[in-house]
């Protein structure tokens, strides 16, 4: 099944809208627990399991029982430079697919099922292919769905970086990638097996080296570098590197390929109850470079402070008093609040060495315990702005000669072309203020807060 299958980039958000907060109520009739595989959500490189929200609301939707869903968060999401070399905060491939492997075997037990589906976006794809192969996941998995992995490297170049695990001349790819039969089939039973590619827009799948600092220099990888001979190989036209996971239509390719029907909808259905958690992570500090203060982990912020209040969907201003003041303990754990569906809402995190964090959000149609959070630093040229305020979209990028797109009443300056920036910043004057984002019909309206206290803004979209 080598033939890519070539779908439509269809309108990958919900209008916060019709679809979204369609009406509430019910889900869709869905598969029963005898009858739906439990499925395990793997993020990619330095991401989280929130990043999984939207694709679990949507099964959710369809009738797919909570309970059967699992995203995991890999407590240091971020590859080795060099996979044979130990790197403080970071993961080498065994280790990554020992902690795949170890969550797997949770599901099983608390399921009680004999397999899994397992769906990774980016380097969780590659994860899953090595659990399959060397951890003896080609017993517990029935099928595997891999989003935007760059499956034959982000660079192929040889003597350029061979140690590193997304290299496509590399050990570690090679030996995924080696012939599995006659035919020369990259993939093997009885795993069944489907890749999701975008045609052109995938920074990770690119010609010219652009995107690992090497413009000017051919990356000897294509846009078909995710597509694995023997699977079944799905283009998407004009969607980005996450969007190949987190996005509408990759939510439908993904259904079809484990249920062998369309799903009912692709909407997500409001919940006429919504209750929300998650976990207070941080940030690390890089030992190589310890002035950045970005190094992505998923750990527990235990000793933060979290507020929560709802805010008026126009203004962004708060409405009545905080309907959550909690400590951060051990785990992390910040919930569970019982939110109305559909109000947004505003998260404030105060940390020692953090900035107070102000997170504006859409409200929620429906529950979810991995709305994490995180912390950020300031950065040094930032203290003397008025406000510092970023629009931030975890579940795609922002591609300005695709998406229509407003930060506080403008197009957001300095967004590179093509889908390679996921985040715009502002340093708006003015005093406190409502500001918005508009991302293709999702708006979040929140606050300016001063700088000097302290205090960074996030316009956080959803969709």
């Amino acid at each position: 099944m080598n033939h890519p299958f070539l779908l439509p980039r269809r309108s990958l958000l919900l209008a916060a809208t019709a679809a979204t907060l369609a009406l509430a109520g019910c889900a869709t009739k869905g598969p029963g627990l005898a009858e739906a595989p439990p499925i395990v959500f793997v993020h990619g490189n330095g991401d989280t399991a929130a990043l999984w929200q939207t694709t679990l609301w949507r099964f959710e939707s369809n009738g797919w029982p909570r309970e059967r869903l699992h995203a995991i968060d890999v407590p240091y999401p971020l590859s080795r430079d060099d996979d044979a070399k130990p790197q403080p905060g970071r993961t080498s491939t065994a280790e990554h697919m020992a902690y795949l492997k170890a969550e797997v075997d949770k599901v099983l037990k608390a399921t009680g099922a004999s397999q899994v589906v397992l769906v990774g976006n980016s380097r969780g794809g590659n994860a899953i292919r090595n659990y399959i192969y060397n951890g003896g996941g080609d017993k517990t998995v029935s099928h595997a769905i891999l989003g935007g992995t760059p499956n034959h490297g982000v660079w192929a170049i040889p003597g350029f970086r061979e140690g590193n695990e997304f290299s496509g001349t590399g050990p570690f790819l090679k030996a995924l990638n080696a012939p599995k039969n006659a035919a020369g089939d990259e993939v093997s039973g009885p795993v069944k097996w489907m890749t999701i590619r975008s045609d052109n827009n995938d920074k990770f799948a690119q010609p010219d080296g652009l995107w690992i600092g090497q413009k000017g220099t051919p990356t000897n990888v294509t846009a078909a570098g995710p597509e694995l001979k023997g699977a079944r190989n799905v283009v998407i036209a004009g969607i980005d590197h996450r969007e190949t996971s987190y996005s509408t239509v990759a939510f439908d390719a993904t259904y079809r390929f484990i249920t062998g029907k369309a799903p009912a909808t692709t909407a997500i259905v409001a919940e006429k109850t919504v209750v929300l958690d998650g976990k207070v992570t941080g940030l690390g500090v890089d030992p190589l470079d310890p002035k950045t203060g970005n190094f992505s982990n998923n750990l527990p912020l235990p000793g933060a402070q979290l507020e929560v209040f709802a805010t008026h969907p126009t203004t962004g201003a708060r409405e009545g008093t905080a309907l959550l003041r909690t400590t951060v303990g051990k785990d992390g754990q910040w919930g569970p609040l019982k939110a109305q569906p559909g109000v947004p809402l505003e998260f404030v995190i105060s940390a020692p060495g953090y900035a107070t964090t102000h997170i504006y959000r859409s409200g929620f149609p429906r529950s979810s315990d991995i709305i994490h959070l995180r912390a950020e630093r300031m950065a040094d040229a930032d203290k003397t702005a008025d406000s510092v305020v970023t629009l931030t979209r975890p579940r795609g990028y922002l591609d300005p000669a695709r998406d229509k797109m407003m930060l506080d009443g403008a197009p957001p300056a300095g967004v590179p072309a093509g889908a390679g920036a996921a985040s715009a910043k502002i340093k708006p004057a003015g005093g406190q203020r409502t500001i918005t984002a508009e991302f293709n019909g999702e708006r979040v309206a929140g606050q300016t807060w001063p700088a000097r206290e302290g205090r960074v803004v996030m316009l956080e979209m959803s969709y």
